[in-house]
């Protein structure tokens, strides 16, 4: 079985592995544009999603994010995607602390 510390410095290279290909959709030219645009958005973002949030939170967290991820920029753009990952974040904080409470009162 692998250690723990161990996947996270693989899951660390492959999130910074998986931003080289976006920040060249940041920085090129407007021209290019076009051919960066769906394979960035739909696949080299939820990766990075998932590789990172899979470090911070676990893989079920990780899954979850990338799924409110995709379902919001595809359903409503990116200003729902967004605010997906945001109200992921509060929901996640809200969780644990009520997860904390529970098992102090027991």
């Amino acid at each position: 079985m692998i250690s723990n510390a161990a996947k996270r410095s693989i899951l660390r290279w492959i999130d910074l592995g998986l931003a080289i290909p976006t920040l060249g959709y940041i920085y090129s030219p407007f021209a290019e544009l076009p051919s960066y645009a769906a394979v960035n958005r739909f696949v080299f973002a939820p990766l990075g999603i998932l590789a990172g949030y899979w470090i911070y939170a676990g893989v079920i967290f990780a899954i979850i994010g990338v799924a409110a991820w995709l379902g919001a920029y595809r359903l409503a753009g990116i200003g729902a995607a967004i605010l997906s990952q945001v109200v992921l974040f509060i929901a996640r904080k809200i969780w644990l602390a009520i997860r904390a409470r529970q098992s102090t009162s027991q």
